[in-house]
């Protein structure tokens, strides 16, 4: 179980960039770094499938299907719901509804596995959703609620990409512990290639009407943010959290993508130059303190953790 941690953590260590890499890139776009990424992504899955461990041979058409459509609904397909979510409906609402993710998936994925007690993870789930909603409140309280119509489509474009992640969690969890899963090398390859599929559909949206007027500086510094995510952000993270599928019970492994959130706004701080304020700082100790309480709970022994429940 200790691997499948550290390779959650630090699959969250590098999701995380995504919540600073699209500050650093202007006068590029989000779009643009999503397109530069995914294909930077899908390009290096290609060349690493001259080594034939990399390649998704032997895999069933179903599950050479699954793995493109986790690769292209998955990645791309959060990103435009999140995307379109923080431009209906500002950047305050959709990371509280996007951030219960870790709640409902750990919520779902027990109830499938019962692989813990509920009692047991009661107190981690109640403190991760305490966190989540401590680090928002102060921003909420300054949104302007006037604009209802675009909110409400905000709030159904964050609500399509919770799904979405819900969805992709579970298929990629069920195929990882399915009997003939695939390696995680060959996994990460075909999402991979799905997710580049996926982003070509975005190219319309790509900033051509800069090729005259961006500077050089500005140009390498694109560059080095799209190889940055496309390769560790993208293909070194999938692989991690590949192997933190196949270790740890799903209902574990959605917990402690609350850390993606926490390692983000570390981030967030230090590119703005700033200390965290007391909301920020009270909330992300609440969601670690959250995460380390589940894994706790999933360290206990059921036969303990049952007696110690029992009257």
């Amino acid at each position: 179980m200790l691997l499948g941690i550290i390779a959650g953590l630090t699959t969250c260590a590098l999701w995380g960039l995504t919540f600073v890499a699209p500050r650093t890139i202007a006068p590029f776009t989000a779009w643009d770094l999503t397109i530069a990424r995914y294909g930077i992504f899908g390009f290096a899955c290609l060349l690493l499938m001259i080594d034939r461990r990399f390649r998704p041979v032997g895999l069933a058409p179903p599950q050479l299907l699954a793995g493109l459509l986790l690769g292209g609904g998955g990645y791309v397909g959060y990103f435009v719901s999140t995307a379109f979510a923080v431009e209906l409906a500002g950047a305050a609402i959709p990371p509280v509804i996007i951030g219960t993710m870790p709640v409902f998936l750990a919520i779902i994925a027990n109830l499938r596995d019962r692989s813990a007690p509920w009692q047991a993870l009661a107190l981690p789930l109640a403190m991760i959703m305490i966190g989540v909603a401590v680090v928002n409140v102060a921003t909420i309280n300054a949104v302007n609620l006037a604009a209802t119509t675009s909110i409400i489509l905000g709030i159904l474009a964050s609500s399509v990409a919770l799904v979405i992640w819900i969805v992709y969690a579970l298929l990629n969890a069920a195929v990882m512990r399915s009997p003939k899963a695939p390696s995680g090398l060959q996994w990460t390859g075909l999402q991979g290639i799905g997710a580049a599929i996926g982003s070509s559909l975005l190219l319309p949206l790509a900033s051509f009407d800069l090729a005259d007027t961006v500077s050089g500086s500005d140009v390498l510094r694109f560059v080095g943010w799209a190889l940055v995510m496309g390769l560790a952000g993208s293909w070194l993270a999938t692989l991690f959290w590949v192997v933190a599928s196949r270790h740890l019970p799903l209902a574990l492994a959605a917990q402690l993508i609350v850390a993606e959130t926490v390692f983000g706004l570390a981030y967030g701080f230090m590119f703005e130059g700033r200390l965290p304020s007391p909301a920020e700082t009270i909330g992300a100790a609440l969601q670690l303190a959250g995460v380390c309480a589940a894994m706790a709970a999933f360290n206990t022994p059921r036969g303990s953790t049952q007696r110690l429940a029992s009257p």
